[in-house]
C-alpha cells in the first residue's frame, strides 16, 4: 500500500520534532520514503488531505480491558482494537482481568493471536498471580517468553508483602517488569469513593488517600531492599506523586502512571451519585488533580492511560454501592488529555510508555517504518454516546466538553480513517 499524507504538521517527541510548516509524507509498503514540502501526486496513491492534519508517532496506552476471553459482553477483542484505532492508538496493553486469567503461556499466546495481522498491536499484560488471587506466583518467566510485557493483577493490591519481594527479586533474571497497584485494602476498608467532604454529603464509606500512599511507601522500601523494577498504575494523590519523585532521586528503577479522568475530574462530579464516575482509584480533589498535572509536566508521571474499563451496564444501572468500578477511556483519551495540556506534552505523554515496556518506537522521519496517529488537535466537541463505537457506553466523559479530534492511524501498512 502508498499513501501520500498531504500538508501535515509533524509532532515527534522521539525526534524533538515540531513542523510548524506542514509537510508532505509519502509511505511506500508500510515505510516513509519521502518528507517534503510538496511531493507529486501518483495513480496509485491513497491520498490523505484532511482539515488541520497532524501526525505524530502512534500513540501506546498501557492499561486497557476488553474482556474476550469469558466478558465478550463487554467487549471483544476484535472489536476493542478496531475502536483503539479509531482513537490513535496503534498499541495496547491488555490487562488480565479476563476469565479465564491471563496467568499461563497459553493464555497469553492465545490472546496474541487472536490479534494477529490487526493495524493495532496487542501488548498482553500476564498476571502476577495465579488467577489474580494474590497467592502464588503465576508462570512469569513462561509467560514472558509467550509475549507478556510486564506482569500485575489488575485493580488488585499485593496485600502480602514478601510476595511483593519475590517477584521483584525473581523477575530480575528476565528483565520483567512488575506491577503493583497502590491500594493498602485494610484502609481503603469498604470505602466506595474519596474520603471527603463530597463523601459524607453523600453518605457515602470513602477510601482515604492514605491507603494509596501507605502502599507506595511500602512497595518502594521493597523496591530498594530488592533493586527490581516496578511499575506503579493510576496513582491519584499529590503525595504519591511526592513519593515517586523522592524514589526517582534515589536512582530506584521505578514508574508509574495516572488514568487521564483523575487528571480532568473530582470528586465533585458524585453530586448525583451517578455510577459513571465510581472509578478505582477514586477521583480525589481538585487539589490532587492539579498535583497530578504538575507531575506529568515536570516528569515525576512517566505516561497516561485511558484505563479503558467496559462494563455491561446492569454493573453501572444499579446503586453506587453495588456497581462496579471502571470507565471506557479510548475514545476520549486524546480530546480531554489535549483540553488540559500543551499539545507537544500530550502527545509525549501518549507515546513514552512505549520506552517503559521495550515496545519498538519508531519516529517521522526516511526509512522509518510508518506508526502514526493521525488527529486536529484544535477540533472542540462535547463528547456523547455518538463518540462511542465501543460495546459498552459507561464513560466518565459523557457530556464534556474535549478538544481535540483523531482521524485514525497508520500502521502494519495498514490505514485505518474515521467516517
Amino acid at each position: 500500500m502508498n499513501i501520500l499524507i498531504k500538508s501535515a504538521k509533524i509532532i515527534d517527541p522521539l525526534h524533538q520534532k515540531t513542523s510548524n510548516k506542514p509537510k508532505d509524507i509519502l509511505i511506500e509498503n508500510g515505510f516513509i520514503s519521502k518528507i517534503s514540502d510538496v511531493i507529486k501526486e501518483r495513480a496509485t496513491d491513497t491520498i490523505i488531505e484532511l482539515e488541520n492534519l497532524h501526525v505524530s508517532p502512534g500513540w501506546f496506552d498501557s492499561s486497557v480491558s476488553f474482556g474476550e476471553p469469558g466478558y465478550e459482553d463487554r467487549e471483544t477483542i476484535s472489536n476493542g482494537l478496531k475502536v483503539a484505532a479509531q482513537s490513535g492508538f496503534t498499541a495496547i496493553g491488555l490487562n488480565p482481568n479476563t476469565n479465564p486469567v491471563l496467568d499461563t503461556n497459553t493464555a497469553i499466546s492465545f490472546i496474541r493471536s487472536k490479534a494477529d495481522g490487526n493495524i493495532v498491536d496487542l501488548h498482553p499484560i500476564g498476571a502476577l498471580t495465579i488467577k489474580s488471587e494474590g497467592q502464588d506466583l503465576s508462570e512469569l518467566f513462561d509467560m514472558k517468553n509467550a509475549g507478556a510485557i510486564a506482569f500485575g493483577d489488575y485493580q488488585k493490591s499485593i496485600s502480602n508483602p514478601n510476595l511483593l519481594k519475590i517477584a521483584l527479586q525473581y523477575a530480575q533474571n528476565f528483565d520483567g517488569l512488575v506491577f503493583s497497584f497502590p491500594q493498602e485494602n485494610k484502609i481503603a476498608g469498604k470505602g466506595v469513593v474519596n474520603e471527603g467532604v463530597n463523601a459524607t454529603l453523600l453518605g457515602l464509606k470513602g477510601i482515604p488517600a492514605l491507603a494509596e500512599e501507605l502502599q507506595i511507601a511500602r512497595d518502594v522500601f521493597i523496591l530498594e531492599y530488592t533493586e527490581g523494577k516496578l511499575h506503579i498504575p493510576t496513582i491519584s494523590t499529590a503525595k504519591s506523586v511526592s513519593l515517586i519523585k523522592e524514589a526517582k532521586k534515589k536512582g530506584l528503577d521505578i514508574s508509574c502512571s495516572v488514568a487521564i479522568h483523575n487528571l480532568l475530574l473530582d470528586d465533585s462530579s458524585l453530586k448525583e451519585f451517578d455510577t459513571h464516575y465510581k472509578l478505582l482509584p477514586p477521583l480525589r480533589t481538585k487539589e490532587d488533580s492539579n498535583a497530578l498535572i504538575e507531575g506529568v509536566k515536570d516528569g515525576t508521571i512517566d505516561f497516561v492511560t485511558s484505563d479503558h474499563n467496559p462494563l455491561n451496564i446492569e454493573h453501572k444501572n444499579t446503586e453506587f454501592e453495588h456497581a462496579l468500578y471502571g470507565s471506557i477511556g479510548l475514545e476520549s483519551a486524546f480530546g480531554a488529555l489535549n483540553s488540559i495540556l500543551d499539545l507537544d506534552i500530550a502527545i509525549k505523554l501518549l507515546t513514552n510508555g512505549k520506552k517503559r515496556f521495550k515496545i519498538a518506537s519508531t519516529g517521522i522521519k526516511e526509512g522509518e517504518k510508518a506508526n502514526l496517529s493521525l488527529f486536529d488537535p484544535d477540533f472542540n466537541y462535547t463528547f456523547g454516546k455518538n463518540n462511542i463505537t465501543s460495546s459498552s457506553k459507561n464513560s466518565a466523559f459523557l457530556g464534556s466538553v474535549l478538544k481535540g479530534k483523531v482521524y485514525g492511524v497508520i500502521a502494519n501498512n495498514q490505514l485505518v480513517l474515521n467516517n
